[in-house]
């Protein structure tokens, strides 16, 4: 029901709780200001229909499903320094030699590369002056 888990209230529902400057899920807008805010519990139940988790340390056996397999990123990079940063490429070096292509049916397809400096680029700068 889009209502935030908050760390340290035991309950598996809905609480409202009164929130005050530095706690978490709370932004004052005025000085000195309290606001009464519904939270839910941190308690994990059946009634949860998507669950958000970041994996800080990984265990000794693999969870099946999640940690078992290695998945690749879908894309690659589009922007053009990001490709030269993935690939090791200097200035010099060509960016459209080293876009990452994917396979849609029998196509590939290949982002179109932004922020590459190229000679009509750098005409139209020179005009713009």
């Amino acid at each position: 029901q889009g209502f935030p888990m908050m760390q340290g209230v035991l309950a598996n529902h809905r609480v409202r709780i009164l929130f005050s400057k530095g706690m978490k899920c709370y932004r004052p807008r005025r000085e000195g200001q309290k606001k009464r805010k519904s939270v839910r519990g941190c308690i994990v139940g059946p009634d949860l229909a998507v669950l958000n988790f970041v994996l800080v340390k990984k265990g000794p056996e693999d969870i099946p499903g999640l940690t078992d397999g290695e998945k690749p990123r879908r894309l690659g990079p589009k922007r053009a320094s990001h490709i030269r940063k993935l690939f090791n490429l200097t200035k010099e070096d060509d960016v459209r030699q080293f876009v990452i292509h994917r396979k849609v049916g029998e196509k590939r397809k290949a982002p179109k590369i932004q922020r590459l400096v190229t000679a009509t680029r750098i005409q139209r700068k020179k005009r713009l002056r």
